[in-house]
């Protein structure tokens, strides 16, 4: 009988050793900004700004896609949390029974909630440190646990330029479930940048360094950092601006994505682009600058349509950073065969061989943009180049 007590107590205590625990925390304004065109979603104002605006948060959503990833682990993980949108709502939705920590008002959390849940996390000796948000939020959990633990970043935010995140929600998750069951236990120091929201709104980039999180690693999940165009590109931007615009149609909507190359078409045009922005041309002339997706979709009826994207440097994604407004639903309307990618071949080199990636929020508009693209790289000069979602 006794033997059959102690035989019980040690499968517990093994079983209580094979058990993993994953901290989550969720901030439920992580890019509220985006799919409206504020371009962020830091300070009070801006955030109400963006709620009157239309926008819809949808944090919580890409941290349940993440978290359906690590389902499979099942009793053999515990989930800690803190209360509701920072976090329970999202472990709840997947069907895990959490532990709730620390107090928030609901509808009212800052950026103060999500560092006292940060520090909470680490003192609870989580194996791994979840979170849904976008830089700030990684600036404010890089500011409470520093190394001390290891983190991973599911990317809701809009401008997401550390190197802290999974390439999607699904990514991360997938990631969270090999380092949780020890089959990628590498980890490696990754970068936390944040810009100056009021600049990025002005079209200038003022980004700094922070520091550095411990993030587990496997190329093919996590996101580089972002990487400026090269200052020889110049040329390579102009010979694909004078492609674009050469095959133009008239009667044609485009819709033009943020960045240098796209800027460069614009500037062919003799048009003024907002650099970080989204702008919409027909007929050689600007309909509209800085737009959201409400006023794409306005735009978008009835009419013939085209967008023209260029990767983000160093990361890859060509939706889903920095250009929500072209939301799921404007790439629906226009169609995958209206999709149009320019990038320098330095920009595509620097990929490694690495595809292009989507993230548009929507699965099944992933899955639609996936697969082989042409990407104008010159004048009458293009490449098939694989796209994952």
């Amino acid at each position: 009988m006794r033997f059959a007590t102690l035989l019980s107590l040690h499968t517990m205590q093994t079983s209580r050793m094979g058990e993993k625990r994953l901290g989550l925390i969720v901030n439920p304004i992580a890019g509220i900004g985006g799919r409206v065109g504020l371009k962020g979603s830091d300070g009070v104002e801006i955030q109400r700004r963006a709620l009157q605006l239309g926008a819809v948060r949808e944090s919580e959503s890409r941290a349940v896609q993440a978290l359906q990833m690590v389902q499979s682990i099942g009793d053999r993980l515990e989930v800690i949390t803190y209360p509701h949108e920072m976090g329970e709502d999202a472990a709840r939705e997947c069907g895990f029974e959490p532990k709730v920590v620390g107090t928030i008002e609901r509808g009212e959390t800052t950026a103060e909630d999500t560092r006292n849940a940060a520090l909470a996390l680490m003192r609870l000796r989580v194996d791994l440190l979840l979170f849904a948000g976008g830089d700030g939020t990684a600036r404010d959990i890089y500011g409470a646990v520093g190394q001390h633990i290891p983190v991973l970043g599911i990317p809701a935010g809009v401008k997401i330029h550390s190197a802290v995140f999974g390439t999607s929600p699904r990514s991360t998750g997938a990631l969270a479930a090999l380092y949780l069951r020890g089959r990628a236990s590498s980890l490696r120091e990754a970068e936390v940048m944040d810009i100056d929201e009021e600049a990025f709104r002005e079209g200038r980039v003022s980004a700094r360094l922070y520091g550095y999180l411990k993030v587990p690693y496997r190329s093919e999940l996590v996101q580089g950092q972002k990487a400026a165009s090269g200052p020889g590109e110049e040329a390579s931007q102009r010979a694909i601006a004078a492609d674009i615009t050469d095959r133009m149609q008239a009667d044609c909507l485009y819709i033009i994505g943020p960045g240098t190359t796209t800027k460069a078409i614009a500037s062919q045009l003799a048009l003024r682009k907002t650099l970080l922005g989204v702008d919409v041309v027909k007929g050689g002339k600007m309909v509209a600058t800085d737009v959201g997706e409400s006023q794409l979709l306005e735009l978008l009826q009835g009419v013939k349509a085209k967008v023209i994207v260029t990767p983000i440097g160093g990361q890859g994604h060509i939706f889903g950073r920095g250009n929500q407004q072209i939301s799921p639903e404007v790439i629906r309307r226009v169609g995958r065969d209206n999709v149009i990618v320019v990038s320098t071949a330095g920009k595509i080199d620097s990929l490694g061989g690495k595809p292009l990636l989507v993230d548009t929020g929507e699965r099944a508009v992933d899955r639609m943009l996936s697969g082989y693209i042409r990407v104008v790289t010159g004048y009458d000069e293009q490449i098939v180049y694989r796209v994952s979602g």
